[in-house]
């Protein structure tokens, strides 16, 4: 029980880590960003790269499909003009995945004196600096407490049993990456856990790529949460997410283990592989769809008009 309550610690520091990074960074350029956006949405490659790049410093899809599904609702954007946007956030978030990659545990504390610091004395944008850095101090604290707590937990006969289940069938590793993710909120910290997990050696790198597809699924739970109550446009911005993702992971299931050969090839460690798979998969799937936005956009008005 111990341990479980552990992990759930170490999830609430991160997705709170996550909140105070994002809220760091909305706040020290989240209207430009908005505005920014917004200008570059007339053709779907040039919301595509903006919505890449607000997505990579937001570090969260589900923060611009909020945005976009506001944007919708209130109007100044049009259904077919969000395909890019959309196609853009799921590259962009696979920056978090990468990021997490990084070696920078040993500056966890300094980052949280810093950051600390700069909250209690700075002002304006400048205490939005102090949130990013204490935000990021916290994110890696939870990574920490992901790595320890994965040879306990793994011990656990419960827990083991799932790590097999997860191990032995790939669309269980899928339905869990799916479910997880839905009830967080945060494919990120989902992509994060299973780092740990891998650096521990408790699962497998294919139901770890496979537990990711299922993430990239579950994620769109909250653009779909925000247009609730919204107008229909703004709802099939919403369905436009999910199918997308769902048409990528339907593509990329059955190579799962094609992706796990050629991630093992591109470096050592096995969390670097993960986010790189993530950065393929996203990539790949987003470009596929990109030279048919418009009859993408066409055939979500037909299915869910």
């Amino acid at each position: 029980m111990l341990y479980f309550l552990i992990f759930s610690v170490c999830i609430g520091l991160f997705l709170y880590g996550m909140y105070l990074m994002r809220s760091g960074l909305f706040s020290f350029s989240g209207e430009r960003l908005n505005k920014w956006l917004f200008r570059f949405t007339n053709k779907p490659i040039k919301g595509m790269a903006a919505s890449m790049i607000v997505t990579g410093f937001l570090q969260s899809s589900s923060a611009v499909m909020v945005i976009t599904v506001g944007l919708v609702s209130a109007g100044a954007l049009s259904f077919s003009q969000t395909i890019g946007i959309i196609l853009g956030t799921n590259i962009g978030t696979t920056f978090t995945a990468e990021f997490m990659t990084f070696p920078i545990e040993q500056y966890t504390f300094p980052l949280f004196v810093l950051g600390a610091f700069i909250i209690a004395l700075g002002k304006g944008k400048i205490r939005s600096i102090g949130f990013i850095l204490f935000g990021v101090g916290t994110i890696f604290t939870a990574m920490r407490g992901f790595k320890w707590i994965a040879e306990p937990l793994s011990d656990l006969s419960i827990v083991n049993k799932g790590f097999l289940l997860m191990n032995e069938s790939l669309i269980f590793s899928l339905a869990l990456g799916m479910i997880f993710t839905a009830c967080i909120h945060s494919s990120s910290a989902t992509i994060g856990i299973l780092m740990s997990f891998l650096t521990g050696g408790t699962i497998s790198l294919e139901a770890a790529i496979s537990a990711m597809l299922g993430a990239n699924i579950g994620t769109c739970i909250t653009g779909w949460m925000a247009s609730i109550g919204a107008k229909k446009e703004a709802k099939l911005t919403a369905y436009a997410h999910i199918w997308l993702n769902i048409l990528g992971v339907l593509i990329f299931f059955p190579f799962t283990a094609v992706l796990a050969e050629m991630a093992s090839q591109w470096a050592n460690s096995q969390a670097v592989q993960l986010a790189h798979a993530s950065v393929v998969f996203n990539v790949v799937t987003s470009l596929l769809v990109l030279p048919f936005s418009q009859i993408f956009a066409m055939l979500i008005e037909r299915f869910h008009g």
